[in-house]
């Protein structure tokens, strides 16, 4: 299992308070707004301090963020192309 993946739905459990969702319940290519986790605007935004914060990545276009909370893998695969070395 992908490290990155599981320490990232660890994370965003954590963040949003997601207190009766495990990680193993998120699907790594479950979407995590809409039909997925359901997830909202406000979430997006924490999701959004929690890569700056954990993977120093700073979005500066607020619509990347549609693309890249698509899924857990999607985050992972976009952190390991810019994650700050």
């Amino acid at each position: 299992m992908d490290e990155l993946i599981v320490n990232l739905k660890k994370e965003i459990i954590e963040v949003l308070n997601l207190e009766e969702v495990k990680p193993e319940d998120i699907a790594d290519d479950a979407p995590l707004f809409g039909e997925g986790l359901g997830l909202d605007s406000i979430d997006a935004l924490e999701l959004i301090v929690l890569m700056e914060k954990n993977y120093g990545i700073k979005l500066t276009d607020p619509s990347q963020g549609r693309e890249l909370f698509k899924s857990t893998r999607v985050m992972a695969d976009y952190i390991r192309e810019n994650r700050k070395k």
